[in-house]
């Protein structure tokens, strides 16, 4: 199972509460920042606890957005997580 990488994200928080992933930043295995714009994503928060297919346990107070990202021309799948109070975000892919 991968292990959950932390990441810098970029979104917008909307007047009725709503988050929107705009950009996120990783570090890649060299140290070096990498940075991707989010090209789609889906809200899966608050469907309750349980363990998602990338092995992470979450709660229906956790945020989580799959998201597609292009890597050197690919389009990849990511899934971003944040607990409450949602200062921090970690990714699997």
């Amino acid at each position: 199972m991968p292990i959950p990488k932390e990441v810098d994200l970029i979104c917008c928080h909307g007047m009725q509460g709503e988050v929107t992933p705009i950009r996120l930043r990783v570090k890649d295995e060299d140290g070096q920042y990498q940075s991707y714009t989010i090209k789609e994503y889906r809200d899966l928060s608050h469907q309750g606890t349980r363990i998602m297919p990338d092995g992470v346990y979450v709660t229906d107070h956790t945020l989580i957005f799959e998201c597609k990202i292009a890597v050197f021309g690919q389009e990849r799948k990511v899934r971003l997580y944040s607990n409450e109070p949602y200062l921090s975000w970690k990714m699997t892919s």
